[in-house]
């Protein structure tokens, strides 16, 4: 199969640092280590941004319910790094009004206070000012919210983002610094002499070519894999962690009828949830669920998409059936594993993320969320500087701007493409055919198609309208009904012939299936 994105790489380099796994973490810290000037390579065993890192709750924030455990520490962290991502990828990091519906004076007061202490803790970083709204000032904001009861309202400000567009920025901006990274590239084996890890061996997904490449140190910053990687280095070693479910589910704006989000503080069973305006839609969740097995295509459980249904019926005028779900997705978190880590060096840096010392030569980064991406990216090549011996030189990624960057919007969508967004309408000037709709329900338009084919590294239809125009996880029927005239586009930029424009369609509609809600189905978390 012919390759969109394949960088030649002689074998012979021996890297400062080697990464594997292309998410928020890995990401982050190949642009770390680049931009201090180190020689990085990435290995992805899929897209970008695949896995977790595409699935969140598409959240900037410092960690509300963090408060409630007392981690103040934990929520300064965060909110420090809500700010520094907000300035350094203005164009994808929105402000947005959260409205905590309340039942009770209680909760008025409870909120009310924690969430004046979040903007306390935000000092400089702040996003604006917290503050009681009456019953009806709220429904003015969400008119859609259940006013029987309704005492009144607090209203704060947090972050909104959208994660796998923010994830391929970082790719492009760690490869301007100089870092190589490779997607559909999977570690089968690392490389040791005597008990130091000094390299990996890899297979690529699409053209099954083997490689080999040699690092003074590798990090493991696969997410929920982190486990299958370990037991490269030692089989006999025990579980690091374990992958607990996330499940959002995607209904129409009306449901909320509003451009501020709505935040569930506790639920039934102790969860948060939201309801989060995103890409003209309304993104509801999340859960937790403890699973024994992970997947790149973690599938949503009834119960989890009833759990989220039946809480937004609790707080909504209109109550969403399951009919009215437009797509359902899962993420995987990886939480520690009940057992320990059989005998590893850990530092635990805070109770959000890990960071341990596998084995002499391998470095071990898991746990945290979006928000602090970068500094965990920090504390890693820190500590893969100390490891390896490397020559100390300081991290520049606090004022480093990630691709695309600007702070000018005007509200079309292709603001999200920041300083890309002129480019695209240049082609489209050049050539007005590239302007046609892929969908008459949906603005996107084939010159997206075309820049993401020669820009962002993709190599399959699903790259495309799963994470590069985000339509898959907004609403699937109408993604299958975009993917033939995507995988036309994409075979014609790769020369691919009918055979494998077909595939490629067959393929991504088998997947796209597994994002339509069908109650009476039996879903099980596997790989599609």
């Amino acid at each position: 199969m012919k390759r969109n994105h394949n960088p030649v790489i002689s074998e012979n380099i021996i890297w400062d640092i080697i990464i594997i796994g292309g998410g928020a973490t890995g990401l982050g810290t190949a642009l770390d280590a680049a931009s201090r000037g180190y020689k990085t390579l990435l290995v992805e065993q899929a897209d970008f941004a695949k896995g977790t890192s595409s699935r969140s709750t598409k959240l900037v924030h410092g960690g509300v319910r963090y408060l409630a455990q007392g981690d103040i520490k934990l929520v300064k962290h965060a909110l420090e790094e809500r700010g520094f991502l907000q300035q350094n990828a203005a164009h994808l990091v929105n402000k947005e009004e959260f409205i905590i519906p309340c039942y009770n004076w209680f909760s008025v007061i409870k909120y009310l206070t924690g969430l004046t202490l979040y903007d306390w803790l935000a000092g400089k970083y702040s996003f604006g000012k917290s503050k009681f709204l009456s019953k009806k000032e709220a429904l003015a904001i969400i008119p859609e919210i259940k006013s029987k009861g309704l005492k009144g309202a607090i209203r704060y400000f947090d972050g909104k983002f959208d994660d796998a567009r923010l994830a391929i920025n970082i790719a492009q901006t760690a490869i301007k610094n100089g870092a190589t990274l490779l997607n559909y590239t999977k570690v089968t084996a690392l490389k040791k002499t005597g008990a130091t890890v000094n390299g990996i061996e890899t297979e690529d997904a699409l053209t099954h070519k083997k490689s080999t490449f040699i690092g003074k140190i590798v990090i493991n910053a696969t997410g929920v894999f982190v486990d299958d990687i370990l037991k490269m280095n030692d089989p006999k070693s025990r579980n690091m962690v374990r992958p607990s479910q996330g499940v959002h589910i995607v209904l129409d704006k009306k449901f909320l009828n509003s451009e501020s989000a709505l935040m569930i503080p506790k639920t039934s069973d102790g969860r948060v949830l939201f309801a989060v305006p995103w890409h003209k839609h309304l993104l509801i969740g999340t859960t937790d669920t403890p699973l024994n097995e992970h997947s790149l295509e973690p599938r949503a459980l009834k119960e989890e998409v009833d759990f989220i249904l039946a809480t937004a019926s609790l707080y909504f005028n209109h109550k969403p059936t399951a009919n009215d779900i437009l797509s359902v997705f899962s993420g995987l978190r990886p939480l520690a594993a009940p057992s320990k880590t059989n005998g590893s060096s850990t530092k635990e840096i805070s109770r959000d993320h890990k960071l341990i010392v596998s084995a002499k030569g391998l470095i071990t980064i898991t746990g945290g969320k979006w928000t602090t991406y970068r500094r965990m990216a920090e504390e890693t090549v820190n500590l893969a500087i100390s490891e390896a011996g490397l020559p100390p030189k300081d991290c520049l990624t606090k004022t480093l701007k990630i691709h695309g960057c600007i702070d000018l919007r005007d509200g079309n969508y292709l603001d999200i493409y920041g300083t890309d967004r002129s480019k695209i309408e240049a082609m489209i000037a050049e050539n007005p055919a590239l302007g046609k709709k892929l969908h008459p329900h949906f603005p996107y338009n084939e010159a997206e198609v075309t820049w993401a084919i020669r820009n962002e590294m993709v190599e399959t239809v699903e790259d495309i309208l799963s994470r590069r125009l985000r339509i898959l996880f907004i609403d699937a029927q109408a993604a299958i009904e975009m993917s033939k005239k995507v995988a036309s586009i994409l075979a014609k930029e790769l020369n691919a012939d009918q055979d494998w424009e077909d595939n490629q369609v067959e393929i991504f509609n088998k997947l796209a299936l597994g994002y339509i809600y069908q109650p009476n189905s039996k879903k099980e978390t596997a790989s599609a």
